[in-house]
């Protein structure tokens, strides 16, 4: 079993920044496949990006890329997402998730567990 808290939303001007954190509980954090998806009002959650246990395997959503960054920690039990030149499009609830396998894919439908959301706003 994994509980996951996603923590570090809030409000931001387009350009601004902000550094997502999720805390997980587990003795075998390190075997899971970790990722960020949101959900903007009305609209399907969707994949941001993930990471693998190691920690240097990821992948990202095409609107992200280049401008988010994942990683993970595992000593802490920690993953972060930094996003960096935000845009109003970003605005959602963001939410941290694990797999059970250490296998890193964009699909919601493979996540095991989830973290209860932290919102994002970007301002124009």
């Amino acid at each position: 079993q994994v509980q996951l808290v996603d923590t570090g939303g809030g409000l931001v001007q387009a350009g601004g920044s902000l550094r997502l954190s999720c805390s997980a509980s587990g003795r075998t954090f390190d075997m899971h496949a970790m990722g960020w998806f949101r959900q903007a009002p009305g609209k399907e959650r969707e994949f941001v990006a993930a990471v693998k246990g190691n920690g240097k395997t990821t992948i990202y959503a095409d609107s992200v890329r280049g401008r988010f960054t994942i990683s993970r920690d595992n000593v802490k039990r920690m993953v972060y997402l930094q996003m960096n030149a935000l845009e109003p499009e970003d605005t959602a609830i963001y939410y941290c998730a694990a797999k059970f396998e250490d296998k890193i894919i964009d699909y919601r439908g493979e996540y095991d567990y989830w973290g209860q959301g932290t919102q994002v706003t970007v301002s124009s």
